[in-house]
């Protein structure tokens, strides 16, 4: 079993429980074996930088320098802003000058050289579609996805480094392999509103709003994704969107691990799928081999 460093971010103990659970339900499934880093702290998520570079970046070096005491020599995240921040930070640590201020206010040496990906890269690079093809023991006959990427997972390019940054790939080949259908959606990489549903929430109704009309206008049942933020402004946020914008959406919004765990047999509470706040239990009712053998009679 292959390990890594496991940061789980803040949202994972709340707003995002069912992504920390379920990545970690598919992950021991899929012999991924994660191990928390000790003490983890937050990264500074989207704010801190717009106070203080130097203590933002101390935020995620302290995990950095956390995870480099566990002997393992790669870090891994769910989220795509976590794994924005840690990035960019290790990124600034390439600079002495840069470091050393950091270092002070983290007591400690900080590596610069570990490797830090997404536990959806891990599995589409180590797993891969057949991979997840051939462990698939409930296949998603007759769902029909819109693979929503969001703002982060792949952009900028020379940071992320995971996949064309206007189009990635990795849901719309990963989700296949399940037994689900993708839709063209051309909206996978356009913003939510990310944190400015606190601020100005029109923008968020608007820009999420958006999302969902093309989601469903291409024939989409649920979306998938990998951003916790994009998940919540999709999923808890679609009642106010409703509202907003004059709509009747009521479309599940899942999110990446969910799914592949739903295929892997696991069971529903281990998913946490009765956290999303658009039940989807009676569209998964209607998935499922049933589904191809009622296509084939009729």
């Amino acid at each position: 079993m292959s390990r890594f460093a496991y940061y789980p971010g803040c949202s994972a103990t709340g707003t995002s429980i069912e992504y920390d659970a379920s990545t970690r339900a598919i992950c021991e499934q899929l012999g991924i074996g994660l191990q928390e880093i000790p003490g983890w702290s937050c990264c500074g998520s989207t704010p801190a930088h717009a106070v203080d570079p130097v203590l933002s970046a101390a935020l995620s070096a302290r995990n950095i320098m956390q995870a480099g005491t566990m002997g393992l020599d790669t870090i891994t995240t769910p989220c795509p802003s976590c794994l924005k921040n840690l990035r960019s930070t290790r990124q600034k640590l390439q600079d002495d000058a840069f470091r050393a201020k950091v270092e002070r206010l983290v007591d400690g040496a900080i590596p610069t050289d570990i490797p830090i990906v997404s536990v959806l890269q891990i599995i589409f690079e180590h797993i891969g579609a057949q991979g997840l093809k051939d462990r698939t023991t409930k296949p998603l006959t007759g769902l029909k996805l819109a693979p929503y990427y969001g703002c982060m997972l792949s952009r900028p390019k020379e940071l992320m480094n995971f996949g064309d940054p206007e189009n990635p790939m990795s849901l719309d080949i990963l989700m296949p392999a399940l037994g689900a259908e993708i839709v063209p959606f051309p909206l996978k990489t356009e913003c939510c509103g990310a944190s400015l549903g606190v601020t100005r929430r029109g923008v968020v109704t608007r820009l999420s709003g958006r999302i969902l009309d093309v989601a469903e206008s291409m024939g989409a049942d649920a979306i998938v994704t990998a951003c916790p933020l994009c998940q919540m402004n999709l999923d808890m946020r679609q009642g106010q969107i409703n509202r907003d914008n004059n709509t009747r959406h009521n479309m599940p919004v899942f999110y990446y691990s969910q799914l592949i765990g739903l295929a892997l047999g696991l069971d529903d509470a281990a998913l946490g799928l009765d956290k999303l706040y658009v039940p989807p239990f009676k569209l998964l009712d209607r998935i499922g081999p049933k589904a191809a053998d009622a296509k084939a009679t009729a």
